[in-house]
């Protein structure tokens, strides 16, 4: 992750501690927020019609992005896939 993303979340955090981290990947705008449960981050992304959610557990901030990232990827190269067959 960049070090302007991370100095950014870093700012949203501490003026929206707990709120929806509006963020965007490979053109995805997604958001991670924090839950009532420390260490437990909630997300969601939408890929054309079709809306993702879920939650990733863990306590390092940047890692909750990440693996997010990592999930819009995975999701574009399966439409990729799609599209081509």
């Amino acid at each position: 992750m960049e070090q302007t993303q991370l100095l950014a979340l870093d700012y949203v955090m501490s003026v929206n501690p707990g709120g929806d981290l509006p963020m965007n990947h490979k053109g995805i705008d997604y958001t991670v927020a924090t839950t009532a449960t420390p260490g437990v981050w909630k997300w969601q992304f939408r890929i054309g019609n079709k809306v993702k959610t879920g939650k990733t557990e863990t306590n390092i901030n940047p890692l909750a992005i990440r693996r997010v990232q990592l999930r819009i990827d995975r999701e574009l190269k399966q439409a990729a896939r799609s599209h081509s067959e």
